[in-house]
């Protein structure tokens, strides 16, 4: 199926559950994420959670359950470096191990903060450089505050609004979006003003293609880190994505702006 050559500049990713803010990360400037007045509007209303309130809410084991309790009775502003960490070296998820942020060079850690976003429950939509507090609050909760039944209704069009406004100080005209469903859900297409490019991957399974999280999680990284570290600036340039084994098919790609990427060997 052909593709039509379109710009590629801005990178959407979803966060971790998984975390650290042990290791040390590579030196660089920090920033203030965009959204924490609605981040302390959350926070607020999770401080008042018993940690059993939480489990039931996030589906947690009673010991996470009980470390988020801790972490929300601990949050506050402003994040600094003594109580957070820039977003790209505090998610430490099977994305984050793909686009492995610490083997990057600073030019390209930079060129990250300008062209990577990361959707976030509780922080809206991460820079690379913005500093988070530990937290767990996934998009999906259904977590009922004064704007609506689940966080979906809490952000609304906000987080397109503030995405949209970042692709066009670029000056380019589409969006990469590596995010999972559960995330990219949180964008609304109607309102953006560019196109949506949504790869797909695909490992060999039992006689067939199939998508298997793990797998297609570390991909979306690996994908992520290739097109920053070449620069990527069109559709054409993506489908030569080629990181362990995978590669471009034509053949399962049904539409142009979902393009299908696979692999036989793992």
């Amino acid at each position: 199926m052909a593709l039509a050559e379109t710009a590629i500049l801005m990178i959407l990713l979803s966060p971790a559950k998984k975390l650290d803010y042990l290791s040390p990360f590579t030196s660089i400037k920090h920033t203030q994420a965009r959204c924490l007045t609605d981040s302390q509007i959350l926070v607020e209303q999770l401080k008042a959670y018993a940690p059993q309130q939480l489990a039931e809410l996030m589906h947690l084991s009673d010991e996470l359950a009980q470390l988020n309790f801790e972490r929300y009775a601990q949050w506050q502003l402003p994040c600094q470096l003594d109580n957070a960490k820039p977003a790209m070296f505090a998610f430490a998820g099977d994305v984050y191990t793909g686009l492995a942020a610490l083997d990057l060079d600073p030019t390209t850690l930079n060129y990250a903060q300008e062209r990577l976003r990361i959707l976030s429950g509780l922080y809206g939509l991460l820079r690379p450089f913005d500093l988070i507090q530990p937290y767990r609050l996934e998009m999906g909760t259904a977590l009922k505050t004064a704007r609506g039944h689940n966080l979906y209704e809490f952000w609304g069009e906000k987080l397109t609004k503030i995405l949209d406004a970042d692709l066009q100080a670029l000056g380019e005209a589409s969006l990469l979006n590596l995010a999972s469903a559960e995330y990219a859900k949180a964008i609304q297409p109607k309102h953006l003003s560019q196109k949506l490019i949504t790869p797909i991957f695909k490992d060999w399974s039992r006689g067939q293609y199939k998508v298997i999280s793990f797998f297609a999680k570390r991909a979306r990284g690996l994908m992520a880190r290739f097109v920053l570290q070449q620069r990527i600036t069109c559709l054409e340039q993506v489908l030569a994505f080629n990181a362990e084994a995978y590669a471009y098919n034509p053949n399962l790609t049904q539409h142009p702006y979902q393009p299908v990427f696979t692999r036989k060997i793992f």
